[in-house]
């Protein structure tokens, strides 16, 4: 027999059906992942730096990074050669498919078929029995057990008035790795979808300002297509200590100069609109920012009225001529153990607003009210000021997404597990009874396979043949 020669185009197509390729191509996209894992993606060259010096010491860390950046392992995932292997990783999973899929697509279709003389030695499950009652008797009888066992059983006659019946279930259990496949494939593709039409960034708020412009990692701006505003943004401690126990941001979507949601913001709890995500990341003060002191007070009468005021400003306690003048504030106040007091953080650990108190324009007493210690809000005098907020001198930070692949990495999940549960938990499953006649009674012989699990598949025959037990002949 002439082989013929293998033209360009086979040999591409036996190149990317070859299983050896799709093992080669998995590894080297798992082993970049992990570098691309341990390396922070588009992260201010100082922090890898830090990471790298760790690694290589301090006299090798830049020599390393810069080897690093030129393989593009900063950014990896946009790489050329990263997209790249998910392209031909992708091929190999199209063509070996292709190239494998018809001939099991056929056996998958193939009709079960009475189980011939040369094909009982091959089965491997075998239980033999027999049953009080002509092979016409017991026919029903077996078909009812069948059933039970959820098999539809079609049957056959065979000679000396004896029959067989045969079932099959869980054919497209053989089907799980292909559509395995096909979910990788829709994965990857959702992936590159996103590097390249999603947007990764962040968005600095300050409390009351609105922004319709998002930053890319490399500070270009992104246009969101409506605007964001942050209303108020506050921080919960632990206790009395100064970690943060949850931070949230207060925000308005404004679209077409109309306010279309609003959204209270936290760690876990993303705001999502247009398209973007926008999740809680970070918080700060804004340098020189001059803000509003948010002031309870409730005077002797009981009467209480919320007051906004500016460094400098005054307010007066209702009911009474007493006139409060707001002379200084800090962000985190302290006290020495000399009592002197003392700011020991930029951030709003333990905002203090320091007020002067006058009767008829007669300094009357002052101090210092902290907004998480109530004891400091009652007056000498039984009158209350309490500080609520200092408004407008912090902003949120909030990162900001956009994946207009996800929808498909989601739908390839959910594909995924489809298909993996047809792989790993179906069973393609064959049984056949032959029933022939001895006498007054029916010899019956049940063969059965399975292409995984067989242990378990024979128990569930052997329980079969127990509930026929009552007919049998002892």
């Amino acid at each position: 027999m002439i082989e013929q020669k293998k033209g360009f185009v086979d040999w591409i197509w036996d190149f990317f059906a070859s299983i050896k390729l799709a093992a080669v191509l998995f590894l080297l996209i798992a082993l970049s992942s992990i570098v691309g894992t341990v390396i922070e993606q588009g992260a201010e060259p100082e922090k890898n730096l830090m990471f790298l010096k760790r690694i290589f010491g301090d006299a090798l860390a830049p020599s390393a990074y810069r080897v690093f950046e030129s393989l593009g392992f900063m950014d990896m995932y946009r790489s050329w050669w990263f997209i790249t292997l998910l392209v031909l990783f992708s091929a190999n999973l199209i063509i070996c498919s292709l190239d494998r899929f018809p001939r099991i697509w056929r056996l998958v279709r193939e009709p079960l078929k009475p189980i011939s003389p040369l094909m009982v030695k091959t089965v491997s499950i075998r239980k033999e029995m027999r049953l009080k009652g002509t092979p016409e008797v017991v026919k029903e009888e077996l078909r009812q057990a069948l059933k039970s066992l959820g098999f539809g059983a079609q049957d056959s006659s065979i000679e000396d008035g004896g029959f067989q019946l045969y079932a099959q279930k869980g054919r497209y259990a053989r089907l799980g790795v292909y559509i395995t496949h096909l979910s990788i494939v829709v994965i990857m593709l959702g992936a590159v979808i996103g590097i390249f039409f999603g947007f990764n960034g962040y968005l600095p708020l300050q409390e009351g300002y609105a922004s319709d412009i998002a930053y890319a990692r490399d500070n270009t701006p992104h246009k969101l297509g409506f605007t964001i505003r942050c209303d108020d943004f506050d921080v919960e401690f632990y206790d009395m200590s100064d970690m943060p126990k949850v931070f949230r941001s207060r925000l308005t979507v404004i679209k077409d100069g109309k306010e279309v949601l609003k959204k209270v913001v936290e760690v876990n709890s993303p705001l999502r609109y247009g398209g973007y995500t926008f999740y809680q990341s970070n918080y700060g003060m804004v340098p020189d920012a001059k803000g509003y002191f948010i002031l309870k007070v409730r005077g002797s009468s009981g009467k209480a009225v919320t007051v906004n005021r500016m460094l400098g400003e005054s307010f007066v306690i209702p009911g009474t001529e007493i006139v409060g003048t707001i002379k200084d504030f800090s962000p985190a106040l302290a006290t020495d153990n000399s009592g002197k007091t003392f700011t020991y953080s930029d951030m709003m650990n333990n905002p203090a607003v320091y007020i002067e108190f006058s009767d008829s324009g007669k300094a009357k007493y002052s101090g210092w009210i902290l907004k998480r210690f109530p004891s400091t809000w009652r007056l000498p005098d039984g009158n209350i000021v309490e500080l609520v907020d200092y408004w407008g001198v912090q902003y949120t930070g909030l990162q900001v997404r956009k994946d207009p692949g996800v929808w498909l990495v989601y739908l390839g999940s959910g594909i995924m597990t489809l298909g993996l549960y047809l792989a790993f938990f179906m069973s393609h499953r064959r049984i056949w009874v032959l029933v022939s006649r001895e006498g007054k009674y029916s010899a019956v012989t049940v063969l059965a396979s399975a292409s995984k699990n067989r242990p378990s598949f024979e128990r569930k025959v052997e329980r079969f043949i127990a509930d026929l037990s009552g007919g049998a002949d002892g």
